[in-house]
């Protein structure tokens, strides 16, 4: 069962104290990216939500230079993060660094002592069957198996 926390909404006269879910929030934030960058989150999520049916969705990092904050995808920690840039879409592993990689898939961030992450740019080609298999490597070092 996918828990999720839930935000209030900024009071507006048609939504006056609604709460929204953090899924909602990456819904919007797919919807206003209204591109390959949009399509790319939306379907890594799909994955990652494929790979970890228990995996819950948050949104992390909010602030006025960024608003819609950070998809975060967690289970028993953080696995992953997605944030959208003009050129990629970056994929981050809270943990990566401890991750074994067969498939090379990280190509980012690969200098630091523990987050790796992947960039997709505009027509990448993602290997579903390698990148399930990370994040299912990623839950279990998080749960500790």
């Amino acid at each position: 069962m996918k828990k999720m926390a839930t935000t209030k909404r900024k009071s507006g006269p048609s939504d006056a104290g609604e709460e929204i879910s953090p899924s909602e929030l990456i819904d919007a934030k797919i919807k206003e990216l209204n591109d390959w960058r949009g399509e790319m989150l939306g379907r890594l999520r799909t994955l990652i939500q494929e790979a970890d049916p228990d995996v819950v969705e948050q949104v992390k990092w909010r602030k006025p230079s960024n608003p819609a904050g950070v998809p975060v995808w967690e289970h028993a920690g953080i696995i992953c993060t997605g944030e959208t840039y003009k050129d990629k879409v970056k994929l981050t592993f809270a943990n990566g660094a401890s991750l074994e990689d067969p498939s090379g898939l990280f190509n980012s961030s690969l200098e630091g002592n523990t987050r790796r992450a992947i960039d997709f740019h505009e027509g990448d080609q993602i290997d579903e069957g390698a990148l399930k298999a990370l994040i299912r490597a990623a839950v279990t070092l998080n749960r500790g198996d």
